[in-house]
């Protein structure tokens, strides 16, 4: 399993650098999780972080499958996906 680390007020380009990242271990085989990282005052943008995790999923709709749906544990909010 691969992980791949995000805080909810990623850039465009870090965003898309990160999602090629991720289509290549999902092409590899791998299971992927994705996490997102809160710190202090982001905390009370939970909903940043699961509108993130969303637009992963609809962009990797194609290669890959949602195998645990994103769920907040303390200050990180976890989502896995497996290939196709």
């Amino acid at each position: 399993m691969k992980e791949i680390k995000m805080r909810p007020n990623i850039g465009e380009h870090d965003y898309n650098f990160k999602i090629k990242h991720l289509g290549n271990f999902l092409k590899d085989g791998n299971q992927v999780k994705i996490t997102i990282m809160f710190k202090g005052r982001e905390m009370n943008y939970i909903d940043l972080g699961r509108r993130l995790l969303e637009r992963i999923i609809k962009d990797t709709n194609e290669i890959a499958k949602v195998v645990k749906e994103p769920k907040l544990e303390g200050r990180n909010m976890t989502l896995v996906l497996m290939p196709k």
